[in-house]
């Protein structure tokens, strides 16, 4: 990423995409009114993910490290769920998880779209964490890896919106967005926002 110079035009808004979402990745950059530390502690302590995500990982963040899944009560685990890079307050990369049988009960999504989600590829999703002047950080989110027109991308070009929103809020104010009460979306934890 390029380095910051100058001012930040909309640095407040709340959530910019950068670019057009393509057929198989979705990117996302926020201006955040936090340190890279804070941002690092957000995507990073269960502390934070489970207030604006609802969910929380288990691992310790060393490249190559097993990565637990914990939402809802369901503690989703497998060999392909892993970091896959690990910079501390600059940047993240894991693969996301799988779609078990427990979680989509868990998280109240049917068995056919479940099965469904299953059918595509596994997806990664990369934070890149960049200081902007003294008091704003810059992230990006790239969720990548998806199948063209599929089921997954929908989900999550839905999904990351609220939950990047959310992440936002809670480290400038202290709460995470209130959960949404329109048909289809669980909140923070659920499928819409889970599955992104």
């Amino acid at each position: 990423m390029a380095a910051a110079t100058g001012e930040i035009p909309g640095a407040r808004a709340a959530v910019q995409q950068h670019g057009p979402m393509s057929d198989s990745a979705i990117t996302y950059t926020l201006y955040i009114q936090a340190d890279p530390s804070r941002v690092w502690q957000a995507l990073t302590e269960p502390a934070f993910t489970r207030r604006y995500w609802g969910l929380s990982f288990e691992t310790d963040w060393t490249v190559g490290s097993a990565m637990a899944w914990v939402e809802r009560g369901a503690r989703t685990t497998d060999p392909a769920q892993v970091v896959l890079a690990c910079v501390p307050h600059r940047m993240l990369a894991y693969t996301w998880h799988t779609f078990t049988p427990q979680w989509a009960a868990a998280v109240g999504i049917s068995e056919e779209l479940r099965a469904e989600l299953e059918r595509e590829p596994r997806t990664k999703v990369t934070y890149e964490i960049e200081p902007v002047g003294d008091t704003l950080a810059r992230l990006t989110v790239r969720h990548e890896g998806f199948t063209p027109g599929g089921t997954l991308i929908g989900m999550c070009g839905r999904a990351w919106p609220m939950l990047a929103s959310s992440l936002k809020t809670l480290l400038e104010t202290g709460a995470p967005l209130p959960e949404p009460e329109h048909e289809g979306t669980q909140g923070h934890g659920g499928h819409e926002a889970h599955e992104h």
